[in-house]
């Protein structure tokens, strides 16, 4: 026989995703009254996983200090590892540490270098993720998982498609990120074409925070602070 479903479980369904859009909307506005607040700040992305003595770790928390030292708040997922880090160096900058924490069945706690007044817990990813791309001025990407790359890709995404005004994306590690970039050139780019070539131009790859804090700075040397939309 087909497929079928019980009426009363489906108007259930229905019910609850009706429920749910009260919940979405009161993450949205704790989100938005807390950070319109907060000033220019850059995200900084990572793995959750990577230990503090990893080279990545400490390349996150040294440019999230350089940040706060440029006038730069730091915005990360909340979490550890390369999150972590990000608001070690914001801490130890004397600066503005921002996490955004996502509730998680296996992880993840917030980890201790956050500012109290800016710790948001959030249920839903894509919530979190509007909070990452509207009160960004730059984002870092340092090495990590699928939440990067998801992330990462949400950002150039929205920039090609002229949705929101660009802003300076880059890519810390160059031995971690050589790879990818090789094959959006190579296949994405050139064998298939995809995606145009200025939109390589949207990403800039750096082996040092230095280079990191150098390429925001010259990029609002020439654009307004504010936010994305």
């Amino acid at each position: 026989m087909g497929r079928r479903t019980e009426s009363k479980e489906w108007n259930e369904i229905k019910t609850n995703d009706s429920w749910a859009i009260f919940k979405i909307m009161a993450e949205f506005v704790e989100g938005y009254d807390k950070l319109a607040k907060i000033g220019p700040c850059v995200s900084v992305f990572g793995s959750a996983r990577t230990p503090e003595d990893n080279k990545y770790y400490k390349m996150a928390e040294e440019v999230s200090y350089l940040l706060t030292q440029n006038n730069y708040g730091v915005i990360t997922g909340g979490g550890p590892g390369i999150m972590e880090a990000g608001n070690r160096g914001a801490r130890r900058g004397a600066g503005i540490s921002v996490g955004l924490n996502i509730e998680l069945p296996f992880e993840q706690s917030s980890n201790p270098y956050i500012d109290e007044d800016k710790l948001i817990d959030f249920e839903y990813f894509f919530v979190r993720k509007v909070m990452f791309v509207k009160y960004a001025q730059g984002f870092i990407a340092l090495p990590g998982g699928f939440g990067t790359l998801d992330e990462l890709f949400e950002a150039l995404t929205l920039i090609q498609t002229k949705k929101i005004g660009k802003f300076p994306i880059i890519l810390m590690g160059k031995e971690y990120w050589e790879g990818m970039i090789d094959w959006i050139i190579n296949t994405m780019l050139g064998e298939e074409k995809n995606i145009s070539p200025e939109d390589m131009d949207l990403i800039q790859m750096v082996d040092t925070p230095q280079e990191a804090v150098d390429i925001i700075n010259n990029f609002y040397n020439n654009n307004m602070l504010r936010p994305n939309f």
